[in-house]
């Protein structure tokens, strides 16, 4: 007893020491407030594990003393009796910004350099913005998020890539920003949108984005070891700010995935706010180690009454209404931390309802409370201060009616750093709920909410919507609302005392004046009812969640394809090597490898397929094309060398799974052409289902996309003012950029200190013979031009694409050892292909040169078998030779053909089974295999798409079910996907 009176007098002694004012008063005498304020017999949470019943939390100077069931409460204090009540810590939101005003968007046309001096080059970069800088308290809006259970949010500027730092502050009415601000500088906030104060044109892509933070990175450890003579605030505030937690806005899950892996290069682990879809990649998600902000944003139900706007709905975004809901569950049931924010949100007050749905969808209430409370503590390392009720820590706590996260519940008062905020009236009866009553054989159901603040009545008998209006003050209720008798204005009249029980009596006045006495009987609440329900099923309501495949739409997998032992009996063989088209063969496929190649083979463990009468081929392989990925160009500067397509390849792109329905196993993204140096490729094998990172071929070499022509001098721009604005001036920048990676290669070389740049790193890999061109072309001057800047800089252009004048230099590429790979028989679709004829592959082919039929398209791709047929046509090119176009050819042209593009014995097992002859327009692709696995199966096709429709329908009932209930639905909107090509942009 002694021990715990000495603690507490010396808590009274720190505090009287905090609280001594600085400050001069001039506008009367100063007084301090020294008294204790007690809440006893409540039930209290001080952290969401760790819960007193029939407690008492003692308070004072803005902290609490203690908690506990044997508190001593001082002489001085004031106590407050919350019999019956729960009191909680408050809430807390990450990712705000309160008080901070979003800068307006500026004026003007795109620049290509920065509009401010004596910080980074690239204006969207701002580390050095501090979010306590621009904050003006919003006592209308602290009001709203006070209402919804916050007692603090981390604020910050929500503009640029790198924002700056973020503020903690309390929402307390009183005491000016002294007393709100907790931490000025509380985290690091960093996002993937440009900053809308400046015009500067890069990044014009989330590739860009990506690539910018990554020189970001390197150009502040550079400016640390004083690489940088010249004073830079943004460099100095980054490095100043790294030993903040870093919070950056991802926005979906494939974005999150990618960032992590940007902060695992720099050992950054960020805490990441996502997009509500974490739960369609879980493993992935849970890899990340990441700390997750989740938005409560869930959607509503489409309105599919009209059939036909209906017949256009996504699967994918009614699996997103269905199953959205359920991510928080999917998180906490993996052991990934997160928070909840309203970020998102239309108002504050819609959180509690978003919470309890999850709830509803099988999250734990204590999960719930942890995520708006202790997790977010946390992560900004203030778990002594806020987010608990421990001794100690802010005094931000709320007072409810009941259990947080139930139909009923209110919160009467929010008490932020001591200061009491009321909310709802807790001295005033709740008599929200749901009555009956009988009157003159009729029975009228009544239902009353926010009866402690603003009541609404809603009453109805026979099924019929009855207008009402009601009043509750002094304890007294008076409800009027009209009779049954619509064709006249009359009204009935119920008024009651409410006492200690929960059902209403008193007089009802009838329009003719008749008075009778009425009980109008209040039936269980839901949470009675569920608690009943719960014990005896375990579960308060079914809800119906249709299983998540990946990618989460159609044609989607629930795991994906296993390497199998395969016998191809009787086939038609298109081997592309020297033993030529072979008949009546048999090909076993095992170990993910072209194990035999013969006659009358034979396997015990293998899976017969009859092949009689089909062709069996490599994989199709598309040398050029933008399948597959999020962004195609970065337009932002005349360079581009830093990106790569690595960052934004999109493993859910559906193209996937229909190039695979045309027989394409492999295929280069290549980064679009606007400009003439772009970004680097990536090598993909089609592994519907794979991760990005699973679709990358491993053993493929560097390569990346540069562009000659009309696209990169912006020659159809209306205001482009961007070096170079002439084909000379193409020239010009290769030498440019060339000569400077010479220097640059040499300086580091020389062990001097030298500032990393990506983009010269690339251009130095080239050089080195490391990396290979891809080069978009057209015109034979410029091809021309390509070659011999190559060969100034002692390397050679691996591949000229699109090349639609190459029959004009064809003698040329031979020399220079350049591959091609062209259209079939495009042309004319702009001013620079006017000279194209669709005997220009065959002409380049009957040369020596390599070529290939690529796509461009994300269409064409589909049937690049049929593409090849056509160089049978023009130029009388052989069958085989034409189908080496789209297999063996484009495989040489990128390196792989080691591994892939024909069928010969150690090679993957990349191969399709067509149903006729693979050049012909009748040929359907039955398999599709990826190194020994089936990724396609025409015969699977059909069983999923009677599952897709069936799902379809069940969801759609869900729907419709939602409808009649009354609750919200949204219109549908078709979304059309958008084929990206050479020339699109983000």
């Amino acid at each position: 007893m002694i021990k715990k009176y000495l603690i507490l007098m010396m808590l009274m002694c720190s505090f009287s020491i905090v609280a001594q004012e600085h400050v001069p008063k001039n506008d009367g005498v100063k007084s301090v407030n020294t008294n204790y304020t007690a809440f006893t017999n409540a039930k209290i949470y001080v952290t969401p594990t760790q819960v007193i019943n029939k407690g008492t939390l003692l308070i004072h100077d803005g902290k609490v003393v203690a908690t506990g069931t044997t508190v001593n409460i001082p002489a001085n204090a004031v106590v407050i009796d919350v019999s019956g009540k729960s009191i909680y810590p408050s809430f807390i939101d990450l990712y705000s910004s309160f008080g901070v005003e979003k800068p307006k968007r500026q004026g003007g046309g795109s620049r290509y350099d920065a509009n401010r001096e004596g910080f980074y080059w690239n204006d969207h970069i701002r580390p050095e913005q501090n979010a306590v800088d621009h904050f003006k308290y919003d006592s209308k809006t602290a009001s709203a998020l006070r209402n919804a259970g916050f007692g603090v949010v981390n604020t910050h500027l929500q503009d640029g890539i790198m924002r700056g730092t973020g503020a903690l502050v309390a929402l307390k009415n009183e005491g000016g920003d002294g007393e709100r601000i907790l931490d000025d500088k509380s985290a690091d906030y960093l996002a993937l949108n440009k900053s809308v104060k400046s015009s500067q044109a890069y990044p014009s892509s989330i590739m860009g984005t990506f690539a910018l933070i990554r020189q970001v990175h390197h150009d502040a450890d550079w400016y640390a070891k004083g690489g940088i003579t010249v004073k830079d605030r943004s460099l100095e505030a980054f490095n100043s700010n790294k030993s903040l937690v870093k919070i950056i806005a991802a926005g979906s899950k494939i974005n999150a995935l990618r960032i992590d892996k940007i902060g695992d290069e720099f050992g950054t682990q960020y805490v990441i706010l996502g997009g509500g879809d974490e739960y369609e990649n879980i493993k992935a998600i849970k890899a990340t180690n990441a700390t997750f902000i989740l938005p409560l944003n869930f959607p509503n139900a489409y309105d599919v009454e009209d059939t036909f706007a209906a017949s256009v709905l996504e699967l994918s975004a009614m699996r997103e209404w269905n199953q959205r809901p359920s991510n928080p569950k999917a998180l906490a049931d993996n052991g990934i931390p997160f928070t909840f924010t309203t970020n998102g949100l239309k108002s504050p007050n819609m959180l509690n309802v978003s919470v309890m749905k999850a709830i509803e969808y099988g999250l734990d209430k204590t999960k719930a409370l942890e995520a708006l409370t202790t997790v977010p503590a946390q992560v900004l390392g203030q778990p002594n201060k806020i987010g608990s009720l421990k001794n100690g820590a802010f005094a931000n706590f709320l007072i409810t009616s009941g259990e947080l996260f139930s139909k009923g519940t209110k919160i009467y008062e929010n008490w932020v750093k001591g200061d009491r905020n009321i909310i709802s009236d807790m001295t005033v009866k709740d008599i929200d709920g749901d009555y009956s009553f009988t009157m003159a054989g009729k029975t009228y159901d009544v239902s009353i909410s926010g009866s402690s603040s603003k009541p609404k009545a809603n009453v109805k008998s026979d099924e019929k919507q009855l207008g009402a209006k009601i009043t509750y003050k002094d304890n007294w209720v008076n409800l009027t609302f009209t009779s049954l008798d619509t064709t006249q204005q009359e009204f009935m009249r119920f008024t009651s005392r409410v006492n200690q029980g929960d059902n209403l009596s008193g007089k009802l006045i009838d329009p003719n004046g008749n008075s009778v006495y009425v009980v109008a009987q209040k039936a269980p609440s839901d949470d009675a009812t569920k608690n009943k329900m719960s014990k005896k099923s375990g579960s308060s309501k079914d809800v119906k969640i249709v299983p998540v495949t990946y990618p989460n739409g159609a044609y989607g997998v629930s795991e994906l394809p296993r390497q199998e032992t395969i016998l191809f009996k009787n086939a038609t063989v298109w081997t592309n090597e020297s033993d030529g088209i072979l008949k009546n063969t048999d090909v076993l496929i095992k170990d993910g490898k072209i194990a035999k190649v013969g006659s009358n083979l034979s396997d015990r463990n293998a899976t017969v397929v009859d092949a009689t009468g089909k062709h069996l081929t490599a994989g199709v392989i598309d040398e050029h094309t933008h399948i597959a990925a999020t962004s195609i160009n970065e337009g932002g500067q005349n360079s581009s060398a830093e990106v790569s397509i690595e960052d934004v390849i999109d493993p859910e792109d559906i193209s996937i799974y229909r190039n695979l329905a045309g027989g394409v196993t492999s295929a280069q993204i290549l980064h679009g052409s606007a400009n003439p140096i772009g970004g680097r490729s990536a090598i993909i094998k089609l592994k519907w289902g794979e991760s990005a990172d699973g679709l990358l071929n491993k053993n493929a070499p560097k390569f990346i996309k540069f562009a000659l022509g009309e696209n990169v001098k912006q020659s159809r721009s209306q205001s482009g003012t961007r070096f170079p604005r002439t084909r000379m001036g193409v020239e010009q920048l290769f030498v440019d950029n060339f000569t400077r990676a010479k220097e640059y290669e040499a300086k580091k070389k020389s062990g001097q200190p030298y500032r990393k740049d990506i983009e010269m790193e690339t251009l130095v890999e080239i050089m080195n013979g490391d990396r290979f061109i891809s080069c978009h072309s057209y015109v034979q001057t410029e091809i021309n031009m390509m070659m011999k800047v190559a060969e100034r800089f002692g390397f050679r252009v691996n591949t000229f694409t699109h090349i639609l004048e190459g029959y004009k230099v064809a003698d040329i590429m031979k020399e220079h050892g350049v591959g091609a790979s062209t259209f079939s028989d495009w042309w004319a679709y702009k001013y620079e292909v006017n000279d194209a004829i669709p005997y220009n592959a065959s002409i380049m082919h009957n040369v020596g040169i390599t070529t290939a039929i690529n796509s461009d398209d994300g269409e064409m791709s589909r049937r690049l078998n049929q593409e090849a047929g056509k160089t049978v046509k023009y130029g009388g090119v052989s069958e085989e030779e034409a189908w080496k176009m789209v297999t063996l050819n484009p495989a040489k042209l990128l390196h792989i053909d080691d591994r892939v593009g024909s069928i010969k014995v150690g090679k993957d097992a990349d191969v399709v089974l067509w149903s006729d002859h693979p050049l012909s327009v009748y040929a359907k692709a039955e398999k599709t295999l990826i190194e020994g696995a089936t990724y396609f199966d025409i015969e699977k096709d059909k069983q999923m798409r009677l599952k897709i429709k069936q799902e379809r329908s069940d969801l759609m009932s869900m729907m419709l079910q939602e409808k009649n209930k009354g609750m919200k639905t949204q219109p549908i909107k078709v979304k059309e996907k958008q084929l990206l090509h050479c020339d699109s942009m983000d």
